[in-house]
């Protein structure tokens, strides 16, 4: 499976007339969003629901949405093929799309954060290299940490989480070593990401063992970890989208995994004819642009400095030319 970039992704975007699937611009087509839980968590599945929004503005594409709420995935992403020509399922847990997908050949499915064992003709796998993001964050976190212990509240034990977790440990450990500091890394799961008050739980007991700077990897369980550092005075990192708008005084930057770009891209190049990434991976990293890094909007209040943001932007670098190479927990 390749690995595809920005570049190659917006030369589809913008040509057109291409062979393939054809869609005029006030578009005959139907895009269902499928979320394996559930909108308003400000992060992931919003994050999608935003890029779908935007194909609607820009190309007058009919939206339907489905919140599975946690159940009932495989049957939700049948309903979303008898009504759509488009499926996007966001979520580890549509793993049944890959026998799915192939009793409706004349449907495209974009399966977001996972990918099929072997190529489906008609599914585009769209995975993300969160770790190169979190490696940033973790350097972060350590940086700004006084007490020299920082922490992640996971939203469950998974490989995706985990990619995530690995990459803020080595980003925490790497400024440590080229800083001769001592730097402690500590996590827990809620095991949920639809509970705020089990977040705040998880927050408080990480701060309780000496984290101050905390990263929220858990959905809308995550909000609870703002809560906690409201409350205890802590600083907290974002994930996913732009969260410091939701407290700006403790949430010091988000790591950025850009799910509804990624989305309004894929489904613009089929708007302009082109197909070809279906039946194939495409892993959105940090070299693309969908990885990085966001300290708020203009105006927002900003704790980490101006020569903090230039290193992190070195190490981002460095990280898109090799010269880092991050963990991860996926092959």
């Amino acid at each position: 499976m390749k690995k595809r970039i920005l570049s190659l992704l917006l030369a589809l975007v913008m040509a057109a007339g291409l062979a393939g699937f054809a869609f005029a611009d006030d578009a005959d087509m139907t895009v269902a969003l499928v979320v394996a839980d559930k909108f308003g968590d400000r992060s992931f599945y919003d994050s999608s629901k935003a890029g779908c929004d935007k194909l609607v503005e820009d190309f007058g594409v009919e939206l339907k949405t489905i919140e599975c709420g946690g159940e009932n995935h495989t049957a939700q992403i049948r309903n979303a093929a008898d009504v759509a020509d488009v499926v996007v399922c966001v979520g580890w847990e549509f793993y049944d799309i890959e026998t799915v997908a192939p009793e409706y050949p004349d449907v495209k499915f974009i399966w977001i954060d996972n990918a099929t064992s072997e190529p489906v003709e008609n599914v585009l796998n769209i995975t993300y290299a969160q770790n190169e993001g979190s490696f940033l964050a973790g350097y972060i976190a350590a940086a700004m940490s006084e007490s020299g212990v920082v922490g992640a509240v996971g939203g469950e034990d998974a490989d995706t989480i985990n990619d995530f977790i690995v990459g803020y440990e080595q980003g925490a450990k790497y400024y440590a070593e080229i800083n001769d500091a001592e730097i402690e890394v500590v996590h827990n799961y809620a095991n949920t990401y639809t509970d705020p008050a089990v977040g705040k739980e998880c927050a408080i007991a990480l701060n309780d063992e000496g984290a101050d700077v905390i990263f929220q990897i858990a959905s809308a369980t995550g909000d609870g970890v703002f809560e906690a550092a409201e409350e205890k005075g802590f600083y907290a990192i974002g994930v996913d989208s732009d969260q410091k708008y939701i407290n700006e005084d403790v949430i010091i930057c988000s790591m950025m995994k850009e799910v509804g770009n990624s989305i309004y891209a894929a489904v613009s190049a089929l708007v302009d004819g082109d197909d070809s990434l279906w039946g194939d991976t495409w892993v959105a990293d940090m070299s693309s642009g969908y990885i990085h890094i966001s300290y708020g909007e203009e105006g927002a209040a900003q704790q980490i400095s101006d020569e903090l943001k230039t290193e992190v932007a070195a190490l981002a670098g460095q990280i898109v030319t090799g010269d880092i190479v991050v963990d991860t927990t996926r092959s």
